[in-house]
């Protein structure tokens, strides 16, 4: 039975006088032009090895879109035997970097989509190209993300003794705060916005302080905040659809299904993935997120006519 490597990647894009472009890699080693991508470190989750591996191959930062279709195919392994490459994509927004190249990629070539199709030299990576087109031609590609997190673990409430808004994390709970940041960080974030109980706090510290954020603490996000006004809960949440601005948002078990309701019903009935997207949704709402766990939503627009177009469930 062979194994499977895990690897990510992105399609960066742009618009150049009205044309849609992307940005392709060659390797002088193999002579051929595809994605960036690369395998994922031990314990990387795919989302921030896309990021990390475009990074390292174009000396380009980006933001995570919405995720393209996967890539599959076999593949010898480090010591010949027989694999599969298992390949994670996400469309790609450019928010900074240098240029400059490093690794084994030597030219990036930024074309429009037509010269990319001819000048890809695999057949498998055309499927990424196909699907992201498609999302520009239905006027879904230009997204932000709004990223829902429930808190990481925390020390017991039997145990702790004390205003329970001031239980702390434990260490596995540190731990996933730590597995945190870096997936904000793939995302874009440049607003936080969390309950004010320390739980919540720490479970997004890390990345906020490693960032440079300056965290909103909201006390209408707490359990005790929802509680007495279930409504304010759910009008920070609309606040930052309003802002139209890389978001993340982090608040307690019961708080987070009236707020994940509240996304599906901005779910477009007309999109292609409505039925999916709602039942994503609206599964993650009454199953109640994993602590830890963080749902990208991906928003265009903004406001009263922001429409969620798509959604990922990430576990730290």
């Amino acid at each position: 039975m062979s194994s499977v490597i895990p690897a990510a990647g992105t399609l960066p894009w742009r618009r150049r006088d009205g044309r849609l472009e992307v940005a392709l890699v060659h390797r002088p080693k193999y002579d051929d032009w595809s994605w960036a991508k690369g395998k994922l470190d031990p314990g990387e989750l795919p989302c921030v090895a896309a990021a990390r591996e475009t990074a390292e191959e174009t000396g380009l930062t980006v933001r995570l879109g919405l995720p393209l279709p996967s890539s599959e195919y076999p593949i010898l392994d480090s010591v010949g035997g027989p694999a599969t490459k298992s390949v994670h994509y996400w469309a790609a927004h450019v928010t900074g970097g240098s240029g400059t190249l490093e690794h084994e990629i030597d030219e990036v070539a930024w074309v429009d989509v037509r010269t990319a199709n001819d000048r890809l030299d695999y057949t498998r990576d055309r499927e990424q190209l196909l699907a992201l087109v498609r999302a520009d031609r239905e006027g879904d590609l230009a997204t932000w993300p709004l990223v829902v997190v429930r808190h990481a673990k925390a020390r017991s409430r039997s145990h702790w003794g004390h205003d329970d808004r001031l239980r702390p994390l434990d260490a596995a709970g540190l731990a996933q705060a730590r597995r945190i940041a870096p997936v904000l960080a793939a995302y874009g974030i440049r607003r936080v916005v969390t309950s004010s109980a320390t739980r919540c706090v720490s479970t997004v510290e890390p990345f906020a302080v490693a960032a440079g954020i300056h965290l909103k603490r909201r006390d209408s996000l707490t359990e005790e905040g929802f509680a007495h006004d279930p409504g304010a809960a759910v009008a920070q949440l609309d606040d930052l659809l309003r802002r139209h601005k890389p978001a993340a948002l982090c608040s307690h078990g019961p708080v987070l299904p009236d707020l994940l309701d509240h996304l599906s019903a901005r779910v477009s009935p007309q999109h292609h993935r409505a039925a999916w997207l709602t039942e994503e949704l609206r599964t993650a709402a009454d199953s109640t997120m994993r602590k830890g766990e963080a749902l990208v939503c991906h928003v265009h627009g903004s406001g009263e006519t922001a429409r969620v177009l798509g959604v990922e469930r990430i576990y730290s």
